[in-house]
């Protein structure tokens, strides 16, 4: 009952704050998205658990698929470079082991966990392509209805994520800041892409909001569950439906570019993308260096072009997650200490899963 009243709290306080009725009537009318635009999230997660070494080891992308139109400006240069889209990539579960630096005590071991990986990546395409076959026939031809209906959604992994994250320090666990501290990034950066949408009008029905609160609050503890076993599973889980709002987002900004370009963005867009402080905006782009990244918003197709690379930036670091221990803030590379590290290291349990956590827990010998 806590969950649900604060999720409907967060949202009325969100709709209240941003006026949809004066602004709906200006915005572009959505025009029906043809079914088959719709790919499946088979075709956007990856099957097997993708190894990313956030800044240090960035994925390459491919110059025939999507190109980005959007432009961002580098530091103390006039010049504006285009850069290439997202593209999905697959990986094998060798090269998992590879990037984490595990290696398979045996071959059956090693086959085990292949057959682990690939049934749960089998549940997580099976929810997902569920989900969206619900979103096609209730919202084929109400765009900003869906997107916001997603980012209602899209906003609760990260949520769940810290509350689990919260509770293995308590126990003293497993304590990773940098966790919780890219997973805020992220959850402030979808709370911002639903503001978006909110003052598009996408919140105008009862019947859309009713829908997406409820079903965030069913997301949340499904995931809390899920992070809770398996964390790998979980982030893999988040990939496949941030895969699904980039196509989504992809798939509408190309059928109606001319429209958009004609329409003004957003207020809560361009203060959010063109802001003073945007330390948490980079924060949740794992896999760039701080202030790589500035968009540039002059109206509404800039808007929706920055919202489709937000979504590619997120399933990269769900990406990097689902390799334990492999998730790193893009700002601790640059920042210096403000203290003798060795004053304040909070010992780590290093597990994953609470089943793992709870035996390491009891086998463990406590440090002297």
């Amino acid at each position: 009952m806590a969950a649900a009243t604060l999720s409907s709290t967060v949202f009325v306080t969100s709709a209240s704050c941003f006026s949809s009725s004066s602004l709906s009537s200006s915005y572009l009318k959505p025009r029906t998205l043809k079914a088959s635009a719709l790919t499946s999230s088979s075709s956007i997660c990856s099957l097997n658990a993708f190894p990313c070494n956030p800044i240090s080891a960035r994925p390459s992308f491919h110059r025939d698929l999507y190109r980005v139109h959007a432009t961002i400006l580098q530091d103390e240069e006039e010049k504006v470079v285009v850069e290439e889209s997202f593209e999905f990539k697959a990986t094998t579960s060798d090269e998992v082991k590879a990037s984490s630096g595990e290696a398979s005590e045996s071959e059956p071991s090693s086959d085990f966990e292949k057959w682990v990986i690939k049934g749960e990546q089998s549940i997580n395409i099976f929810l997902t392509d569920t989900v969206i076959k619900i979103l096609d026939t209730l919202y084929h031809d109400r765009d900003y209805a869906r997107f916001f209906v997603l980012e209602t959604i899209a906003r609760v992994p990260y949520f769940a994520f810290m509350s689990v994250l919260h509770m293995y320090e308590s126990f003293g666990w497993w304590r990773r800041s940098e966790y919780l501290k890219v997973h805020f990034a992220e959850s402030w950066n979808e709370m911002h892409h639903l503001l978006i949408m909110e003052e598009l009008g996408g919140n105008a029905w009862w019947f859309d909001r009713f829908l997406a609160q409820h079903i965030a609050v069913f997301y949340y503890f499904m995931t809390v569950f899920m992070y809770l076993i398996s964390p790998r599973m979980a982030y893999h889980f988040s990939e496949c439906v941030e895969g699904h709002a980039f196509s989504t987002y992809d798939k509408f900004i190309k059928a109606e570019e001319e429209n958009l370009k004609k329409l003004p963005a957003p207020e809560v867009a361009v203060k959010y993308y063109t802001g003073g402080d945007l330390y948490l905006f980079d924060e949740f782009q794992t896999s760039r260096t701080p202030n790589s990244r500035r968009p540039k918003i002059e109206n509404l197709y800039d808007v929706f072009l920055n919202i489709r690379d937000d979504e590619a930036e997120h399933c990269k670091t769900m990406k990097a997650c689902q390799t334990h221990g492999n998730l790193s803030s893009p700002h601790s590379l640059i920042e210096e200490p403000l203290e003798d590290e060795s004053t304040c290291v909070v010992p780590e349990t290093d597990c994953e899963g609470i089943v793992d956590c709870i035996t390491k827990s009891v086998t463990t010998k406590p440090a002297e």
